[in-house]
């Protein structure tokens, strides 16, 4: 049997590589997405006092630092028993869609979109950003990168650095805004969604209208009818911030929706002794292996699975084109892989959207942005939607507040398993008889690059030692004796 490793995959965070596996005839018998690094912040946060785990676990990843921060601050809140007070909660969520903003612009200019602005057959040395900037124009390309370096600016002013930020902590924020802030900050908001719109702009001009792309999107090979995971609020619309998990089936009805603290009696995971990822399922329905369909418990958690999940978007322009995404590929659900990339700039337009929302309500800059806890901590959770999914933070403390137990599941570990499935339907969708070339590859890769996968945050094992396997040679490169410990 004939095999094929991409190694390294691209344009992601982290580290991967796709092995395929071919039959005598040279079609796909197999495929995997293997992971083979693992990071290990669940076992090292043992022992240190909970208040420290935002800005510890901030840095588990440089591209989403600010879905770890606040989901860990939520999570410290709710071991404290705390309510926060609507500033800090307004702060929180301005800092989030201020970060949304520039995350989602990155995946789509930087990481996935270069496969549609520049092309899936381009060359390898042209699917990036210089790629990009050279198909739309120098123009765009700073637009881009101002938007960005502004958002930063913002992340940086609101929560004390660019990167790895650590403003938030349990009770709420470390420092509040002036009127001034809030002012720079919603004139800021305002570009933002002026950014959004051109985005959706630039997506329908080079994606839109080409029947090529839209028939890709549209094609079998990148579709997968699972279930569909995401936050929304009281009244079923999406929210990246706070509400109740809801899970949709692969008809669009809903099938549960449960608080963050509940999430255990839920989801389940497994581990494969190929990858350091875990996979995680529905509880209730039980895993049957890497298929979907209503009988397998394999869900996503992806743009596109809350928008499937919600009943709409909370903020106007982002409604209208969350309605016209559906109306033009066929009505909800849509199971279309690709369409993630659509999904993900409605989503920036709405974070934008939301921006301006909270920067103008005038409360924003009121004195209460943090309380301080009086209860003696225990066990809580946080949950937010990070980019690329749902973002589980559990930790469990002593009386002291010293971290005794900590989980998490992150978003590219709910979206793990329909990563696996999507990069070996499109490699059995694309090789056949053993012809492969760059280009063609890189359309295996558009499977999982869709899912704007982020490894590196992503990776824990159970029991929480890490397997090795251990294989002597002698001078002969035979075999002598194999040691394990997995």
């Amino acid at each position: 049997m004939k095999k094929i490793t991409i190694d390294p995959i691209t344009r992601l965070e982290g580290h991967g590589k796709i092995d395929i596996f071919l039959d005598d005839a040279g079609n796909v018998a197999d495929a995997y997405l293997q992971i083979p690094e693992l990071r290990g912040f669940e076992k090292f946060c043992q022992g240190r006092p909970v208040e420290e785990m935002p800005r510890i676990t901030s840095r588990i990843c440089g591209v989403c630092p600010e879905a770890h921060l606040l989901a860990s601050a939520k999570a410290g809140d709710a071991v404290y028993g705390m309510e926060l007070p609507r500033t800090a909660k307004m702060l929180r969520e301005l800092l989030y869609m201020i970060f949304f903003v520039t995350d989602h612009a990155t995946h789509f200019y930087a990481l996935g979109g270069p496969d549609f602005i520049v092309g899936p057959d381009a060359p390898k040395a042209q699917r990036n950003i210089l790629g990009v900037i050279h198909k739309v124009g120098i123009e765009i390309g700073s637009k881009v990168i101002n938007m960005r370096g502004l958002c930063h600016e913002l992340i940086k002013k609101m929560a004390g650095k660019a990167v790895h930020p650590v403003g938030a902590l349990p009770g709420g924020m470390s420092k509040g805004l002036t009127a001034a802030d809030r002012l720079e900050i919603l004139e800021a908001g305002r570009q933002a969604v002026e950014f959004g719109q051109f985005t959706i702009q630039i997506f329908n001009d080079i994606v839109l209208k080409n029947q090529e792309y839209v028939d890709l999107i549209l094609s079998d090979m990148f579709s997968h009818r699972t279930y569909n995971m995401g936050l929304v609020d009281e009244n079923n619309l999406s929210n990246f911030y706070e509400g109740k998990i809801r899970v949709t089936g692969p008809d669009g009805k809903e099938f549960v929706k449960f608080a963050a603290a509940d999430y255990l009696d839920h989801i389940e995971e497994r581990v494969e002794p190929w990858s350091y990822l875990k996979f995680p399922y529905l509880k209730n329905i039980g895993w049957k292996g890497f298929v979907d369909g209503p009988e397998s418990g394999i869900y996503k958690a992806t743009p596109l699975s809350r928008c499937n999940a919600a009943d709409g978007l909370a903020t106007p322009l982002a409604h209208a084109e969350y309605e016209k995404m559906y109306d033009t590929l066929g009505g909800k659900p849509v199971h279309a892989t690709l369409a993630t990339h659509w999904a993900r700039v409605i989503e920036m337009l709405y974070a934008a959207e939301r921006w301006v929302e909270l920067a103008e309500d005038p409360e924003i800059a009121g004195p209460e942005y943090r309380i301080q806890p009086t209860q003696i901590p225990t066990e809580g959770v946080g949950v937010v939607e990070a980019p690329r999914g749902t973002l589980y933070h559990h930790y469990k403390t002593d009386e002291r507040g010293m971290i005794t137990e900590a989980n998490l599941i992150v978003g590219t570990t709910n979206n793990n398993a329909a990563i696996n499935m999507s990069v070996k339907k499109a490699a059995m969708g694309l090789i056949k008889n053993g012809k492969v070339d760059d280009a063609l590859l890189n359309q295996v890769e558009m499977g999982f690059r869709a899912y704007d996968p982020c490894f590196g945050c992503a990776t824990h094992t159970l029991p929480g030692q890490m397997p090795m396997i251990l294989k002597i040679y002698d001078h002969h490169r035979e075999l002598v004796e194999t040691l394990r410990r997995d």
